[in-house]
């Protein structure tokens, strides 16, 4: 593939070898919306945003098709909304004279299930603003009809998380949407678009195809460069992540954390890129950060991705000046035959009522509340498929006010049956009413939540994830300025097939954790950072020390079995796979089906797996005495 830009060569302006300049505008939905504006008065060339998660998938991929229902039914006399990003417009408008003025390249997923009508609507504030800039869009990640076609066929489409095949999951998939790679970005970039709208590109996507088009580099060979930027582009993805968002050294960023920076990358021709942010604002880049980031939602030392394979257990990071980090030691395999496809399915119907609990024998009080509300629900029980009480918080000794002497004690269903959710009113038969009738016959200290709106039932989703050949996907650019010119994007000629489970080691030559001396036992937070995050129901989560002799600490402590044991009860008797990164003192683990489903359908409070990290950290471990003299995270 070749790229140009700006009518040179080599893709970077007088054909020089620089590396692009990419600036990470959006980490999902609800980031800052003054980043694009902010980051196109700087010295930047692409600018790339990721909007989509699992969530924004199956919602908006539910709504398509309720709209086409509503449509074949004549009850749609509107263009439908809210099938992309609403807030993108929004984001993107008041850059567009830099945008326009810089010669600043623009790659987003934004267009979720709509990217045309997403194209077509840039293109109209683009005409509006009186500016000559091109908007290209790319199309092929929606494969509904693909995987009905394949399951009629007898694809059994395997779960990625629990290993089940498709058949045994229990729902019908309603919308299936695939990710693509950054191919086509850097076909759209080639053929003049300024402005390239996705759909579900994969969050990395926007960074590869910058590079490739800046780069001029061969995406059947140039495995290690493709590799490197596909690492970039999960540094960058996820915004203010990589410049002290969700880092365990937070408290040292307290100021200026009103306005977290967010982050430009240098991609360099070699695929190594060094990470830094937008000046004058809060955060850091440093090893810490970044290193972060890069544990987070990774599945093991292979990352895959549709353009290439990164292998990032030789990764390494350097300090390279304040709010400067370089990454170099990515190494490059070709891309798998098949990509990540997420199907949607509709759930049922869940509701939730809370109870505040105070005082003393609060788990005592949580049962007494339990039985009664199980007693009035009698038969029903028979009609949810999820039932749950949990008690969250807890009473300090003496406490200082009523408040943190109170807990929340929450009730969770999910049922087909709609009828037993559908209202919140007193007088209605059905959930609310068992979580009510017990008001007068309940524990001391128990106190009705005031806020009853929850206790109605709302729909829920199932969300599975399988593979699908690339061979299937249509993958394609369209050009609406070359009167709707469209370019097929093939796959690499060079395809490998993977197996589904990844290496998976304990460490070699464990230390013996009595020669580092005096222990104080304590939480494993006070010298280890960590990163977590979700993949459906997987959850994975990064362990890291800042320090070379704590690394044989930490990878000699951190077996599977010690990380079931500080579980404790989170465990869910799941496989773990565990591998580590050296050049970043990391020990990563991959908590099979861990998280009850996926973010849309979960009965807990940790919807993304964010807090699996947080949870680790607290756990108690006997800690050398000389890691603690030199400072708590």
């Amino acid at each position: 593939m070749t790229g140009t830009t700006n009518g040179t060569s080599n893709g970077a302006p007088g054909g020089s070898k620089r590396p692009v300049r990419i600036a990470g505008a959006s980490g999902g939905f609800s980031d800052r919306q003054r980043a694009i504006s902010s980051l196109a008065k700087l010295d930047v060339d692409v600018i790339v945003g990721d909007w989509l998660s699992e969530c924004t998938m199956t919602l908006h991929g539910a709504q398509k098709v309720d709209n086409e229902k509503l449509r074949a039914e004549g009850k749609l006399m509107e263009e439908p909304v809210g099938l992309f990003d609403p807030t993108f417009i929004e984001n993107l408008a008041p850059a567009l004279p830099d945008i326009a003025r810089k010669g600043i390249k623009v790659a987003v997923n934004a267009g979720a299930c709509d990217t045309a009508l997403l194209a077509s609507n840039v293109e109209a504030e683009v005409r509006r603003q009186g500016l000559d800039l091109k908007v290209a869009y790319v199309e092929g990640d929606e494969v509904t009809d693909t995987v009905n076609r394949l399951i009629k066929k007898g694809e059994k489409f395997t779960s990625l998380m629990t290993g089940e095949d498709l058949k045994d999951w229990g729902y019908t998939p309603i919308y299936s949407q695939c990710y693509l790679g950054g191919a086509g970005i850097a076909e759209a970039l080639k053929n003049g678009a300024d402005i390239v709208v996705c759909g579900r590109v994969a969050d990395a996507a926007p960074a590869i195809g910058a590079g490739m088009w800046w780069h001029d580099w061969n995406r059947d060979k140039d495995f290690d460069q493709i590799a490197g930027s596909l690492i970039c582009g999960h540094l960058v993805e996820c915004a203010a992540y990589v410049t002290g968002g969700y880092f365990s050294g937070f408290k040292r960023l307290m100021d200026g954390c009103n306005n977290l920076g967010f982050p430009i990358a240098e991609l360099f021709a070699d695929g190594s890129c060094a990470i830094n942010k937008e000046p004058d604002t809060g955060g850091e880049v440093s090893v810490g950060t970044v290193a972060s980031q890069l544990l987070y939602e990774i599945q093991g030392p292979l990352y895959y991705g549709s353009d290439a394979t990164a292998n990032i257990e030789g990764i390494v990071m350097t300090q390279d000046g304040v709010d400067r980090v370089r990454v170099t030691g990515v190494k490059g395999y070709p891309p798998p035959t098949t990509t990540k496809v997420g199907m949607t399915a509709v759930g049922g119907y869940q509701a939730e009522f809370h109870v505040y609990i105070c005082g003393l024998d609060l788990e005592a009080k949580a049962e007494w509340v339990e039985k009664q509300i199980r007693y009035s629900a009698g038969d029903a029980v028979k009609e949810l498929s999820c039932f749950k009480f949990s008690l969250n918080g807890y009473c300090p000794d003496n406490p200082r006010n009523q408040d943190v002497a109170t807990c929340d004690l929450r009730v969770f269903v999910q049922t087909q049956n709609k009828k037993l959710v559908d209202k919140s009113t007193l007088d209605v038969p059905g959930f609310n009413r068992w979580c009510m009738d017990n008001g007068l016959q309940g524990c001391p200290g128990w106190t009705l939540g005031n806020d009853q709106r929850q206790s109605e039932g709302k729909l829920y989703y199932e969300y599975y994830v399988s593979l699908l050949d690339q061979s299937e996907v249509q993958h394609r650019v369209v050009l609406p300025w070359l009167d709707n010119k469209s370019i097929d994007v093939r796959p690499s000629t060079d395809l490998k097939v993977y197996p589904r489970d990844q290496p998976s080691y304990e460490t070699k030559d464990a230390v013996d954790l009595k020669q580092f001396g005096p222990t104080t036992r304590g939480p494993l937070g006070w010298v280890v950072g960590g990163r977590s995050g979700d993949k459906a129901s997987d959850a994975n989560v990064g362990l890291y020390v800042r320090h070379d002799d704590e690394w044989d600490w930490l990878r000699s402590l951190l077996t599977i079995d010690k990380i079931k044991y500080l579980l404790d009860e989170e465990y869910k008797g799941g496989k773990i796979e565990r591998f580590e990164i050296p050049g970043i003192r990391a020990v990563h683990f991959l908590l099979r089906d861990h998280l009850d489903r996926g973010f849309n359908s979960t009965s807990t409070y940790d919807t993304l797996g964010k807090n699996v990290g947080e949870y680790l950290r607290a756990k108690w471990v006997d800690i050398p005495n000389k890691f603690l003299a030199r400072g708590r995270f």
